[in-house]
């Protein structure tokens, strides 16, 4: 058996035994599922409850998606113009740290006073998600060689020129790492945000139900939410890690590294 198959099933081995401890344990002590399910029970119920599990799911993701996409423009941009013009940086830089030190938690009930719920919801996942991409932005497009820049400069490139020809392939494997922890983050954002609007109806996503169940001692449902919060949040960073792999290919050093 090869290393690459053996960190595969290795963890894979731990996690299933885990899950069989967990199942043993619930039995074996003969605890009610309204204080800790068995993931037997779990699973039974994520399917029977899937109807309602799912629209939250899609309410969910959604929010959070949307939060990702325009903290990828907005972080991508304003990184841009940091790049550009250091008074730029100089001016705003500070309002994009104050964003991402002050706590999601803080800033949910009063965005909820000035916004409607779902749009509040959506601010919060943006704000977490903001920071990451445009700080790892602007420093991968202050990270091009020097010693290319100053060619660049020798040949006369304007600007712009030196943007896209040289900083913007340099920023790319630091755009994708940003772009990693924003994706889990607009996440985070949105089920804190969730939580702190708790609106039910049909925009009730599954930080809503989470609380729901806790209300009504539906604990299978709660642990069945929070498996799919965790999923999602898994799938999420593999994919981007998959796009990030696929982009920088055999080019960047770290993506060598992690092939040898």
């Amino acid at each position: 058996m090869n290393e690459r198959a053996l960190n595969i099933l290795l963890p894979a081995a731990v996690f299933l035994a885990a899950l069989g401890a967990w199942e043993a344990m619930v039995a074996i002590k003969a605890i009610p599922p309204y204080i800790l399910p068995a993931p037997s029970r779990i699973a039974t119920t994520l399917i029977a409850d899937w109807d309602t599990l799912s629209a939250s799911l899609w309410v969910t993701l959604r929010i959070t998606f949307s939060a990702l996409l325009a903290a990828v423009i907005g972080g991508v941009v304003l990184a841009v113009l940091f790049a550009q013009w250091k008074w730029v940086e100089r001016s705003f830089f500070p309002f994009a740290v104050i964003m991402q030190v002050t706590p999601i938690v803080a800033i949910a009930p009063l965005l909820l006073v000035y916004l409607e719920g779902s749009s509040a919801v959506l601010v919060c996942a943006f704000v977490v998600a903001f920071f990451p991409i445009l700080s790892n932005t602007a420093l991968g497009l202050a990270s091009a060689d020097h010693n290319l820049v100053d060619l660049m400069e020798l040949y006369r490139a304007s600007r712009w020129q030196q943007l896209l020809y040289l900083r913007l392939p340099a920023a790319l494997p630091y755009f994708l790492g940003g772009l990693r922890i924003g994706g889990g983050l607009a996440l985070i954002g949105a089920i804190v945000a969730e939580i702190a609007a708790g609106s039910a109806g049909r925009g009730a996503g599954l930080a809503f139900r989470i609380v729901e169940s806790g209300y009504r001692l539906n604990i299978p449902r709660m642990f069945a939410a929070l498996v799919l919060i965790s999923v999602t949040g898994i799938l999420i960073f593999l994919t981007f890690t998959v796009l990030s792999h696929v982009l920088l290919g055999r080019w960047h050093d770290s993506a060598r590294t992690r092939e040898n």
